[in-house]
């Protein structure tokens, strides 16, 4: 599956943010940006996405930044897919079958419509509070490469 950069680099954003908020501090774009190596300018035009999605919140002034706007526990992954990409979990648009078109049609109602609506499923079901735990998981993992 292929995701667009906006959707990737959002997500990431999205993660950075509630691992770096959870104890009330904002987070700038710059921090962001930093850290995950993301062009400043292009996430810029990324989280507003989230924001009008009202999955973050922006506090301005000199410690301002980025929040979330409920726990990562109620923010779901069809959430922030949506607004970031709002086609990515979209039902297929399948076309109807013209003449002997019969392996297509099967191929779209057996396959790619089951593949879509099980991602859609997924999407639905999985939080970012569960993703956080899953990453940390990961991240901590790796740690132990760095250890002299």
């Amino acid at each position: 599956m292929r995701v667009s950069t906006r959707v990737e680099y959002g997500l990431m954003a999205l993660v950075d943010i509630a691992i770096h908020s959870e104890n009330g501090e904002s987070v700038s774009t710059t921090e962001i940006a930093d850290r995950q190596g993301i062009s400043q300018k292009y996430l810029e035009q990324i989280l507003p996405l989230l924001r009008q999605a009202k999955l973050i919140k922006a506090q301005k002034g000199l410690r301002g930044g980025y929040r979330l706007t409920k726990p990562a526990e109620e923010i779901s992954l069809a959430e922030i897919l949506n607004a970031l990409d709002d086609s990515i979990l979209a039902p297929m648009d399948v076309p109807k079958n013209e003449g002997n078109d019969a392996l297509r049609g099967c191929l779209n109602d057996c396959l790619w419509k089951k593949i879509n609506e099980q991602l859609a499923e997924f999407a639905k079901h999985k939080t970012l509070g569960e993703f956080l735990v899953e990453c940390r998981g990961k991240l901590a993992d790796g740690w132990d490469l760095y250890i002299i």
